[in-house]
């Protein structure tokens, strides 16, 4: 790598981390050196761009006994390496993209350690080893047929010209959603899908087993158009978004216990539903939704990026709305998040928003000057419930993100693990950006000691709940 090209030098000289990406860099040449740091210029969603560097080569892949060298492209934002790259494949004129679990059909590539990124635990180098893992699995590349008239590389001239744009809009496919639970917050969310995003077909699913009851029958009867009432799960099959709003009747007396049914309801259906939609992403809003999220996943076996739970989008949102209010978020350009457990233990950060999602530089605790405006926030909130109506309009709001594409950043429950240190596998509410593909989650941030204390009460709390629970 030729980390001395004035240019090189002259872009890195904006990165808020210079000396430690610089670090990163010199590790990957030690082990990849045929891999190269270029420069490019980066398109977002806005038409806005940016000078960035970009790190492009070749990963050597074995499959079938013989070796393949796959072309890779990285880009490497200006708060790198506290902020995962972008990855790409970067095909030749004479291979096609293999969609799958880890790439899509653009060639943007889709990993747990980029979801899970916590700089230093997360390296570049670690980065690579798991691509070449994960490939070897699953080849995401193949040779283009002699027959093949069509032109598979949009992406080899979209990347080849160095621009990349993100977001924003709705694919060409026919968009495909289904709500699980006929209750009233399953036809909150239908209603409010319905009023935000535009959808080809909205199936709505009354499940036999569960409390949430009723509604569908009256959807049902004044036909709404694009919507199908159904109690089969089947009807969901080849959704772009499976939301869950579902619980369970329970007459249990303890805590455990009621989650239990849950389980036990979830256990009926959560498997079923994955694969009925593979690419899917499971959105949950059953209760407790910090806990059901991890089941979820656990029973799905889907990718942790497409399981995803409503978690404190809402709290989010009205905190963002008080504090305009008052002026601060206006005048300093910042957007504040309610992150960990949906309980009396969520907390508060700071996030620098820029003209892209992919340009929010970090995460940062609030400070002493703004705590007390943060605190004042955060007992408005407690005075406002979470009726059915503005669970299902959160719940609109994170599918108009991920059925537009829109790489818009959401405070959703998500796979915690390794984020600000945490070490075990909990779910709790982060902000991430949400697309087609599902989640990725932004980089961990240091929290006052008494937040700290919040977070590690509630993955205690999980994890005892979980030794309880038969899954």
């Amino acid at each position: 790598m030729d980390l001395v090209w004035k240019l090189t030098v002259k872009i890195l000289s904006k990165y808020k981390f210079r000396d430690v990406a610089i670090e990163e860099l010199q590790k990957v040449s030690r082990l990849h050196p045929d891999i190269k740091v270029l420069y490019g210029t980066y398109t977002f969603s806005d038409s806005s761009q940016k000078d960035l560097l970009k790190v492009v080569g070749n990963i050597p892949v074995r499959y079938q006994g013989r070796l393949y060298n796959l072309p890779i492209l990285l880009w490497l934002v200006d708060s790198f390496p506290f902020t995962p790259p972008i990855c790409f494949l970067r095909p030749t004129s004479s291979m096609v993209i293999r969609e799958g679990k880890h790439v899509d059909s653009k060639g943007r590539i889709h990993l747990p350690g980029l979801h899970n990124w916590d700089h230093p635990k997360s390296s570049l180098n670690g980065l690579l080893a798991e691509m070449i893992a994960k490939f070897e699995e699953e080849p995401p590349l193949a040779a283009k047929s002699s027959g093949h008239v069509e032109n598979p590389n949009d992406l080899l001239a979209y990347v080849s010209n160095l621009t990349v744009d993100e977001g924003g809009h709705r694919s060409d496919q026919a968009v495909k959603v289904s709500v699980i639970g006929g209750g009233d917050l399953g036809v909150a969310a239908v209603l409010s899908i319905m009023a935000k995003s535009s959808v080809d077909k909205l199936v709505l699913i009354d499940v036999p087993e569960s409390s949430t009851k009723g509604g569908a029958t009256d959807v049902e009867i004044f036909s709404l158009p694009k919507v199908e009432v159904s109690k089969d799960l089947s009807a969901s099959a080849g959704s772009k978004v499976v939301i869950v709003t579902a619980n369970a009747w329970s007459d249990e007396q303890t805590y455990a216990s009621v989650v239990q049914t849950n389980v036990d309801l979830y256990r009926g259906m959560i498997h079923r539903l994955a694969q009925l939609s593979p690419k899917a992403v499971m959105l949950i809003a059953s209760q407790p939704v910090d806990i059901m999220t991890h089941v979820a996943w656990r029973q799905s076996h889907l990718l942790p990026t497409q399981v995803i739970g409503v978690g404190c989008n809402l709290d989010s949102e009205r905190l963002s709305q008080i504090i305009n209010i008052s002026l601060l978020a206006n005048n300093t350009g910042m957007q504040a998040w309610v992150i960990g457990e949906l309980s009396e233990n969520k907390v508060a950060v700071w996030g620098n928003v820029g003209p892209g999602t992919d340009q929010l530089q970090s995460l940062t605790p609030v400070s002493n000057s703004t705590k007390p405006l943060m605190d004042r926030a955060l007992e408005m909130l407690k005075g406002r419930g979470q009726r059915s109506w503005s669970v299902g309009l959160s719940i609109a709001d994170i599918t108009h993100s991920i059925i537009t594409d829109q790489k818009k950043i959401h405070s959703v429950t998500t796979l915690a693990e390794g984020w600000g240190g945490i070490g075990s596998k909990v779910f709790l509410s982060l902000p991430c950006v949400l697309g087609e593909n599902g989640s990725t989650r932004l980089a961990g941030v240091p929290v006052g000691s008494e937040d700290e204390s919040r977070l590690r009460e509630s993955v205690a709390s999980q994890i005892n709940l979980f030794m309880q629970l038969r899954l």
